[in-house]
């Protein structure tokens, strides 16, 4: 997973970019900034409420593990959507004709492009997981639940 160390590598940057006194804290007050800086979005509210959780004492400042739980909060959710739409988007490539539903044959080339590991019987396994009611076809929610495992 070299995303995660990617990612690890970023905020620990901007941790020691505003670490001035390399104290290994730095001010919750701060966390706003590096979030913008790292082209970060999130929400004010929910960053408050993560500040809270990792200064309980309120303290006003923070160590890198307890600013990593509260970026990646964000960094994470945003990936989550972005893959999101990168799945509609790959569903309806295939879907060409727009049923809403793509057929198992279908799925399987899908998933042999993404993971060349997968052996037929692999493929077979992870199909039948899906098309529970056999019916040849696969909607665009079973295959969400698919891709995300959700």
């Amino acid at each position: 997973m070299e995303d995660d160390d990617q990612k690890m590598q970023i905020m620990r940057k901007a941790f020691q970019m505003f670490d001035t006194s390399k104290s290994g804290f730095i001010e919750t007050l701060k966390i706003s900034t590096i979030l913008n800086t790292i082209g970060q979005a999130y929400d004010d509210g929910e960053l408050n409420a993560l500040i809270e959780e990792q200064d309980p004492d309120g303290t006003g400042k923070v160590n890198f593990d307890c600013f990593c739980n509260i970026a990646s909060h964000f960094l994470e959710e945003e990936d989550a959507e972005a893959m999101q739409e990168e799945l509609k988007e790959a569903f309806r490539l295939y879907d060409r004709e727009g049923n809403g539903y793509i057929t198992t044959a279908t799925l399987r080339e899908i998933l042999a492009a993404l993971d060349d590991k997968l052996g037929p019987e692999d493929l077979d396994g992870i199909i039948a997981e899906i098309d529970t009611d056999g019916s040849g076809t696969v909607d665009f929610d079973e295959f969400m639940e698919m891709m995300t495992g959700e």
